[in-house]
């Protein structure tokens, strides 16, 4: 499973014109399921989240994570982070899940993480979403589970 996180001082994900998640100070991860993960691999990723060290300490170092901050975490399912792009000029989605396993897959990341986390929010799988943030620094990662 791959996380794009970014570190951000807002972001909110609308859908026809309609707010259905934002948070203030904290993570927008950009959430790609690949068709090797399982319910394990969402668990891990979610761990790396809110323990992934970046936000600064008082001496400006990225030493402090998410639960450490108590910042929003806003999910966001996005295929298009599972793509192929070593060849050619168009993305290939061969290493990407089914719509059927990424939406399971993305469903148990957000329960989890609701039972897990305090502020959370999430985009919709399969929707047409717009993503707006701010993003602090900036601060962008990827990780995988």
């Amino acid at each position: 499973m791959i996380g794009l996180l970014q570190r951000v001082t807002e972001g909110c994900v609308t859908i026809d014109g309609r707010s259905v998640g934002g948070i203030g100070r904290g993570l927008v991860v950009l959430v790609g399921v690949q068709k090797t993960d399982n319910e394990a691999t969402a668990e891990r990723l979610l761990d790396r989240l809110l323990g992934y060290r970046v936000f600064p300490d008082e001496t400006g170092r990225m030493n402090l994570s998410l639960q450490t901050v108590g910042g929003g975490l806003l999910l966001v399912p996005q295929f298009t982070l599972a793509a192929d792009t070593r060849k050619g000029t168009r993305a290939g989605f061969s290493t990407a899940a089914d719509p059927g396993l990424g939406e399971r897959l993305f469903g148990h990341l957000v329960t989890h993480a609701k039972k897990t986390y305090q502020d959370v929010a999430c985009g919709e799988f399969g929707a047409d979403m717009q993503v707006a943030l701010v993003n602090d620094g900036p601060v962008t990662f990827w990780l995988e589970s």
